[in-house]
């Protein structure tokens, strides 16, 4: 079976409040009370606009010293994670008091016995001591018991908790003791149709611009590996001007990805039904199998299709309410419009069956195939089904 293409983020429920102490409390968003503030924004920015948010609000706190006793921060994706983190490391305390009271300890080489007798300490020559446990989600056995020291923490101490790939129960009393006092960061994964907004905004940080199209390419041949999106747009904004706009010639130039030949083009070719092209891309892909996996198309096509599955069940043909339904830039819509036209629903069905068979036999279930062989035949049937 493939694997959906989308990961676990609900947008609609992550919020943060800035509170009057300048503490950060993780929140639930709820659309019902503060539903105009949905409206204002199109659902692709929606959740990153939150996600960053979030981060920056942490980040900015750090940096003015406005920082609180303990910061725990879990979840699925440890980009963001990371990214506090390391501005917990550099910019917490002064250059000169990293080397006395700054420790970095691994989850799986300490305990909470010994968490909290080194966050009882008092710092050697500054006002806070700072300790990051990395690695936390190896004290998972353990966590409740760090409930008393939350209750009565040590004020010259700031404790940062790196929980990845988890989350506390937040029907147990250490979380809620956390989300009463101090700062709870719940980083999600991002929806694999959100990360060309969240490359955008990336590179609006960074004075660049980029193409819808060219931040689809971006995304199509990355994935959702945040870090690996965030290194190359590191590298992007080290050889490019400022307010430069970035076009797909501009990444095959800088980071090798072929404008011409990648997923975002086979889609669209077949959705206009270009066979001479697709046919073109997909002999590209089986002489190049380490840059386009098989399971990478496999994907994308199952998402590209599903969308034009939901354009088949809208009833209003807003163009922007078309475009917030299948969580596209309007940008793209006439793509999905003449896929839509081309692929009627029963087709669509049997574009998914070929999807879950040509899977299948990738993995070599009922088939030993080379990937020129699935990839002629998963063309074949689509454009025969």
């Amino acid at each position: 079976m493939l694997a959906h293409p989308f990961f676990g983020l609900e947008y609609d429920k992550f919020f943060a409040n800035l509170i009057k102490d300048l503490r950060f409390i993780f929140a639930i968003f709820e659309p019902k009370v503060v539903g105009w503030k949905i409206q204002l924004l199109h659902p692709t920015n929606l959740l990153n606009f939150f996600v960053m948010h979030t981060v920056q609000s942490i980040i900015n706190a750090i940096s003015s010293g406005s920082m609180v006793p303990i910061y725990f921060l879990m979840g699925d994706e440890p980009f963001f994670i990371d990214q506090i983190s390391q501005a917990f490391e550099t910019h917490a305390l002064p250059e000169e008091a990293k080397g006395f009271d700054q420790t970095v300890v691994y989850g799986k080489d300490t305990s909470i016995d010994d968490l909290i007798s080194s966050a009882k300490r008092f710092p050697m020559i500054g006002q806070t001591q700072l300790i990051v446990v990395k690695e936390a989600q190896n004290l998972s056995r353990s966590i409740e018991q760090f409930l008393p020291y939350v209750n009565n923490p040590q004020p010259s101490t700031t404790l940062v908790f790196c929980y990845k790939y988890k989350t506390l129960d937040k029907r147990k009393a250490l979380y809620k003791a956390l989300k009463a006092s101090f700062v709870v960061f719940e980083s999600k994964k991002i929806y694999d149709s959100k990360i060309p907004a969240w490359i955008a905004e990336q590179l609006k940080s960074k004075s660049l611009d980029i193409t819808p199209k060219a931040a689809h390419l971006l995304a199509d041949f990355l994935g959702n590996d945040l870090a690996k999106i965030s290194n190359e747009l590191g590298k992007l904004a080290l050889v490019l001007d400022n307010s430069t706009t970035i076009t797909p010639e501009l990444i095959e130039l800088n980071i090798g990805i072929s404008k011409d030949y990648n997923n975002f083009e086979l889609q669209n070719a077949l959705a206009h039904l270009n066979q001479t092209k697709a046919y073109q891309i997909v002999r590209y892909f089986s002489k190049n199998p380490g840059k386009y996996p098989m399971v990478l198309t496999l994907s994308t096509l199952y998402s590209f299709f599903s969308k034009i599955m939901t354009i088949h069940t809208l009833k209003d043909r807003n163009p922007q309410h078309m475009a917030r339904a299948i969580g596209v830039n309007p940008y793209f819509l006439k793509d999905y419009g003449i896929g839509a036209k081309n692929f009627p629903m029963r087709r669509i069905s049997g574009v998914f069956e070929t999807l879950r068979s040509i899977d299948a036999k990738s993995k070599g279930i009922g088939a030993n195939l080379t990937p020129k062989d699935l990839y002629n035949e998963l063309l074949f049937r689509i454009f025969n089904g």
